[in-house]
């Protein structure tokens, strides 16, 4: 499984989620709040399987090095946001606020993995090392769902 295409169908996924939620307004408490824990799920499990599996090996490589600890630093701020968006009523005029630039970062931080990270990623690693990192990103990530299903 190629990790790259993996990482894409995450960010496909998180970008459906933003449109559904970019249609509700402040009456659509139940929504919005359904639509946000699913993001957020969505959101963390992808920054720990990115931190933990993929950042990892791509900060030892020349040609990623330095967006990789962009993307460090960026996650960080998507962490940030999620919490504060959690603690903010979704009926409000700051909660629609706070998620827009939420989705303003991840639309950059996408548009940086998929743009240079990964195009950079692809001429270090092997096809070998990709598939590798890909089928465990896969495993992590089914590990994490699994164990959000199990807490809940």
């Amino acid at each position: 499984m190629n990790a790259f295409e993996l990482l894409k169908q995450d960010h496909r996924k998180v970008e459906e989620i933003f449109s559904q939620l970019e249609t509700t307004t402040e009456r659509g408490v139940k929504t919005r709040e359904e639509l946000f824990t699913k993001l957020k799920q969505e959101l963390d499990i992808h920054a720990h399987i990115e931190e933990t599996i993929l950042y990892p090996v791509l900060k030892q490589q020349a040609e990623t090095r330095e967006v990789t600890f962009e993307g460090y630093e960026e996650h960080a701020v998507v962490k940030d946001l999620l919490r504060d968006l959690a603690a903010t009523p979704v009926d409000t005029e700051e909660w629609t606020a706070k998620l827009k630039v939420l989705q303003e970062n991840v639309e950059h931080h996408v548009e940086e993995e998929e743009g240079e990270m990964f195009k950079d990623a692809q001429k270090a690693l092997s096809t070998e090392e990709i598939n590798s990192l890909g089928e465990r990103l896969d495993a992590e990530k089914q590990a994490q769902k699994r164990s959000l299903t199990a807490g809940a």
